[in-house]
C-alpha cells in the first residue's frame, strides 16, 4: 500500500460520515484497482482504459456557479457561467455527502499552480479509484513532507454515480458542476467525465487570479527554449495547442492551463497533461504517443481483446482522450515555469482558408483576436454542418472564464506593452482554397513558420518592405519566410481565384463584426481598432 497509509484523515468536517477512506493510493494501486473493479482495461501500453459512460465530454448547459456576495458582482453571468442558489446548492451538498457517506472513496491532497507564490492546495473527493487516479495525473503531486501539514483551501467533490433531480434541486438535469467560491467547493455529479474535475479548479482560477494576485490565467500551453525564451500556445479544440507545444528542440512547462504573473513568469497549473488521441500515430505525434504507458488513463477508446487500441475508431466518441502525469514526456522544464515570455501565439484551424498561414499582431489586434478565440468547425464533425462554420471562444476558452472576456484581454494587452512580446496569428487549417478545395496546411510548414518566429527569422517591426497588410483583416503577413516558399505565404495567390476569395474573406470578417458586437460596450477604442477594417466590398 502507500507510503501514507498509516495517515489518518478524516472527511467528517465535509459531512461524508462512516466512509472507508483510501487516502493517497500510489498510481499503481488505482490502476489495479479500477481492473479489479471491472471498472477499467489494461491495453498492451501498460495504460489503462476506462468508459466514461454517458458524458464523454464537458457539458457547458450544466455547469454552475453559486452567486452570492463574492460573485455576483464579478462574474460574467449569462450562458456561459450560470447562476446557482446559495441554498439549492447547500441542499445539493448535502444530498451528495449523504452519497457518498457509508461508501468506499479515494481521496488525494494535491495542489494547482507550480509557482509557490501561487499555489492552491486542494483535497480531492472521488467515488471510483480511476476519477482519483485522474487527479493524480492531472494535479501536482506533493511530497511526503508537504504532505505531512497539508492544510486543503478548495475541495472538490467528485460523485459520477449520484443522479440530481433537477425539479427539487435546481439543476438543469441529473448530472452538474457546480463552483462555489465562498466555501470554497467544486460539487460535481451524474458525470464520470473526468475532464469536469480539471476544469473546475482551472475555472476557480481564472476567477482567483486575476481578482487576487494580479496574474493572467491562460487557457494555452507553453514551452521553453534552450536559451530560456517562453513561448505560449494559445487555440482551441483541433488547432495543434498540444502538438505544436510539444517540440523535440524546446521543453515543455505544459500542455493546457497556465498563469502570467506580474513578474513576467509563466506557470503551469497542473502536473499532467490530458491530450486528444483521435487519428494518434507515433510518426506524428511521437511524444504524446510515447506518453501512453503504465500510468496514463485512456477514455472513451475501442480497443480488441488483446489490448490493441484503435485510434481512429470514433464510435464511441471524438472526444477520445488520455491523461498522464507530465515526467511521462521526457523534454520537461522542472519545475513547470518559465520566464521572460517572448513569443504568443493564436492558433486558429480556418476552414475557409482565407487567413495568412502567420501574421503579426499589433496590441489592439491580439486582444481583438483573443476575445474573439476563433477557429472553424469543418463538414462532418457535428450534425448538420455540411460547410465550414466559424466558431468563437473568448480568451480561446470562454467555457472557463468567470470574468468578462475584456478583462482578461486589458491584461493581455497591458503584458504585450510592458514586454515587447510578439504575438502571432497562425492558421493551422485550410490553405489554397476552403475545407473540400484546399488542403490542409501541412504541420511541417507549421513548425517552420513557428520556428522562424521564435528564433527571429520574422521581423520584428512592421514596415512596408516587411509585411502586407491584409486588405480584408488588417493583418501583416510576412513577404518571406526562412524555409518556407514564398507562395505559401499569401492564401489569395494560392486560391487563384480573386473572386471567390474575396467573398469569402469578407464573409468571415463579417461574423467576426457579429461574434465581437457583444464585447463592444466593454471594449476599449485600440480593442475595436483591432477587428477587421469596415472596406468597400
Amino acid at each position: 500500500m502507500a507510503n501514507l497509509e498509516a495517515k489518518t484523515i478524516s472527511l467528517e468536517s465535509l459531512g461524508i460520515k462512516s466512509s472507508t477512506i483510501r487516502y493517497q493510493l500510489t498510481s499503481e494501486e488505482l490502476h489495479d484497482l479500477t481492473i479489479e473493479k471491472k471498472q477499467g482495461k489494461e491495453t498492451v501500453f501498460g495504460a489503462l482504459t476506462v468508459n466514461t459512460g454517458e458524458f464523454t465530454g464537458r457539458s457547458p448547459k450544466d455547469r454552475f456557479i453559486v452567486k452570492d456576495d463574492v460573485t455576483k458582482d464579478e462574474i460574467w453571468w449569462g450562458d456561459i457561467n450560470i447562476p446557482f442558489d446559495t441554498n439549492k446548492f447547500d441542499a445539493l451538498y448535502d444530498k451528495v455527502t449523504a452519497y457518498l457517506s457509508d461508501k468506499e472513496v479515494f481521496v488525494r491532497d494535491s495542489y494547482a499552480c507550480a509557482d509557490e507564490d501561487y499555489k492552491l492546495n486542494i483535497r480531492v473527493v472521488n467515488e471510483y479509484p480511476w476519477s482519483n487516479m485522474f487527479a493524480y495525473n492531472m494535479f501536482l503531486r506533493p511530497t511526503e513532507e508537504e504532505l505531512s501539514n497539508f492544510t486543503p483551501e478548495w475541495t472538490v467533490i467528485n460523485a459520477p454515480g449520484f443522479m440530481a433531480d433537477a425539479e427539487i434541486d435546481g439543476t438543469r438535469q441529473h448530472n452538474f458542476a457546480i463552483l462555489n467560491f465562498t466555501k470554497k467547493v467544486a460539487l460535481i455529479g451524474g458525470t464520470g467525465y473526468t475532464g469536469e474535475i480539471k476544469k473546475g479548479i482551472f475555472s476557480a482560477l481564472n476567477f482567483i487570479l486575476p481578482v487576487y494576485k494580479n496574474t493572467l490565467p491562460m487557457h494555452c500551453s507553453a514551452n521553453v527554449g534552450k536559451d530560456g525564451d517562453t513561448a505560449i500556445f494559445f487555440g482551441l479544440s483541433g488547432t495543434g495547442k498540444t502538438t505544436l507545444s510539444t517540440d523535440p528542440n524546446r521543453s515543455l512547462i505544459g500542455d493546457d492551463e497556465h498563469g502570467w504573473t506580474a513578474e513576467n513568469k509563466v506557470f503551469n497549473f497542473e502536473g499532467g497533461c490530458y491530450a486528444k488521441v483521435i487519428d494518434l500515430s507515433k510518426e506524428k505525434e511521437p511524444e504524446i504517443y510515447g506518453a501512453i504507458k503504465k500510468g496514463a488513463i485512456l477514455e472513451n477508446i475501442v480497443m480488441d481483446d488483446n489490448g490493441n487500441v484503435d485510434f481512429h475508431d470514433t464510435s464511441v466518441t471524438q472526444n477520445t482522450r488520455v491523461s498522464y502525469p507530465i515526467h511521462h514526456i521526457e523534454n520537461i522544464k522542472t519545475p513547470s515555469i518559465g520566464e521572460n515570455p517572448k513569443n504568443v501565439f493564436f492558433l486558429t484551424a480556418d476552414a475557409f482558408g482565407v487567413l495568412p498561414p502567420i501574421s503579426k499582431l499589433t496590441p489592439g489586434q491580439a486582444a481583438y483576436h483573443f476575445i474573439s478565440g476563433y477557429t472553424a468547425k469543418v463538414a462532418g464533425t457535428e450534425a448538420g454542418v455540411t460547410e465550414p462554420l466559424p466558431s468563437f471562444s473568448a480568451c480561446f476558452g470562454a467555457p472557463f472564464m468567470p470574468l468578462h472576456p475584456t478583462r482578461y484581454a486589458e491584461i493581455l494587452s497591458k503584458k504585450m506593452k510592458e514586454t515587447g512580446v510578439n504575438v502571432w496569428l497562425v492558421n493551422t487549417g485550410w490553405f489554397a482554397g476552403p475545407y473540400g478545395v484546399g488542403n490542409r496546411m501541412k504541420l511541417k510548414y507549421t513548425r517552420a513558420m513557428i520556428n522562424a518566429a521564435l528564433t527571429g527569422g520574422l521581423p520584428d517591426e512592421i514596415t512596408h518592405e516587411n509585411y502586407h497588410i491584409h486588405s480584408v483583416f488588417g493583418l501583416a503577413q510576412p513577404r518571406e519566410c526562412p524555409g518556407i516558399p514564398t507562395e505559401l505565404l499569401s492564401q489569395r495567390k494560392a486560391w487563384d481565384n480573386d473572386k471567390g476569395y474575396y467573398e469569402t474573406a469578407h464573409k468571415l470578417a463579417d461574423s467576426f463584426r457579429a461574434n465581437f458586437k457583444k464585447f463592444e460596450e466593454y471594449a476599449n477604442d485600440e480593442i475595436l481598432a483591432g477587428g477587421p477594417p469596415i472596406v468597400k466590398k
